[in-house]
């Protein structure tokens, strides 16, 4: 950024992200949306290098600088990111950062610097084992409620994608200091294209939270077909495997948006969402949602979407042959959903975290929003 852009009233934040799953479209999509804002981006990737149409997608619309790091849900032990604070404290002080947006709490933990910190926990491994495995994490995952909860402490303010997720939160971990609420958006415009008959589902399936068995299951008893998008291969090894729906294997952004305009309907089994992007995607295009039966959902779809016990594959079976047997039933939740999604909207995202960005900064991190 020049010194003109600086005295013009452009800031920069440092965003973490990584390539791995939905924080890289959330980190894309608000990045964009903050530039109107005279707000510049700064991706500071994280875990698993991205592929090159991930790389070239940041690059336009920020700076992309990927540290030799990982992520904290991918390692044994707090040990091998201890380093992860320092490396991002590091390279904000190369890039003259104005702010720190980070995507994992833990990233913040004990972070030496003098510039505002935020924090978003789109999802951490305490409250996904509150909500998965119905228990708190086991002993040698502790470390991570140690870790996340020093990130929340040391952070002038905390973002947590929905209610829900942050209710689970001060559920998990007590009252959380700071704590703010900013729905995740989606920068799909609503589509219109004629729908074919099949069921679409989309997650990473390796992980349980995603609750693919249920949904493999629903495939069987269910007369359409139902096809799975994303990976069955987790980065340490975590494998899931689908018998019965037609497991489209991991699709470019593109092509999943191509595949989403063409649902008749879209589900989600999922037992742990703190918002759930790809429903609001969906939702986007005019697809039937059904969903799962868990506190997030309700919270953003009640009355727009037709709801399963995440438990019940036969439950979930019903509900896509119902609509997939009403073609007008199927219209109106299509209907219903898209305009529920109008709520969601990126510049509606960046205006509120412009506002929680000025709220935080003692020295006026100021923006074009205010």
């Amino acid at each position: 950024m020049s010194g003109d852009e600086r005295s013009n009233g452009h800031r920069r934040v440092l965003m973490t992200v990584d390539a791995i799953g939905g924080i890289w479209r959330y980190a894309m999509d608000l990045a964009a949306a903050l530039k109107p804002n005279n707000i510049d981006v700064v991706f500071a990737g994280l875990g698993p290098t991205p592929t090159d149409d991930k790389v070239a997608e940041a690059g336009r619309i920020g700076k992309l600088v990927w540290l030799d790091a990982p992520l904290d849900w991918t390692v044994e032990g707090e040990e091998a990111v201890a380093e992860v604070p320092r490396l991002i404290a590091d390279l904000a002080r190369r890039e003259e950062a104005d702010l720190l947006h980070l995507n994992l709490p833990s990233q913040a933990a004990g972070i030496e610097t003098d510039l505002p910190v935020a924090v978003v926990c789109h999802s951490c491994v305490v409250t996904w084992f509150a909500a998965v495995r119905g228990s708190e994490v086991p002993p040698d995952w502790r470390w991570h409620y140690r870790l996340n909860q020093a990130g929340f402490t040391r952070a002038d303010a905390v973002i947590a994608p929905s209610r829900s997720h942050a209710r689970a939160m001060e559920a998990a971990y007590g009252p959380i200091g700071g704590l703010h609420v900013v729905h995740n958006a989606s920068s799909l415009g609503a589509s219109d294209e004629p729908k074919q008959e099949f069921v679409l589902a989309a997650g990473r399936w390796w992980d349980d939270g995603k609750n693919g068995a249920v949904l493999d299951k629903a495939a069987a008893m269910t007369r359409w077909t139902v096809a799975a998008a994303g990976a069955t291969t987790g980065p340490n090894g975590q494998t899931m495997r689908f018998r019965h729906a037609d497991h489209r294997g991991e699709l470019s952004h593109e092509r999943m948006s191509a595949l989403t305009r063409q649902a008749a309907v879209v589900a989600s089994p999922s037992l742990y969402e703190p918002f759930g992007l790809a429903a609001l995607e969906a939702a986007r295009a005019g697809a039937a949602l059904v969903l799962s039966d868990i506190p997030t959902y309700r919270e953003i779809w009640d009355g727009a979407a037709l709801f399963a016990e995440p438990h019940r594959p036969d439950v979930f079976a019903d509900a896509f042959n119902t609509l997939a047997d009403d073609p007008q039933l199927r219209a109106a939740f299509g209907r219903k959903a898209r305009a529920r999604s109008a709520g969601f909207s990126v510049k509606a995202q960046a205006e509120a975290m412009c506002s929680v960005y000025s709220g935080m900064s003692a020295r006026g991190f100021s923006t074009a929003a205010e």
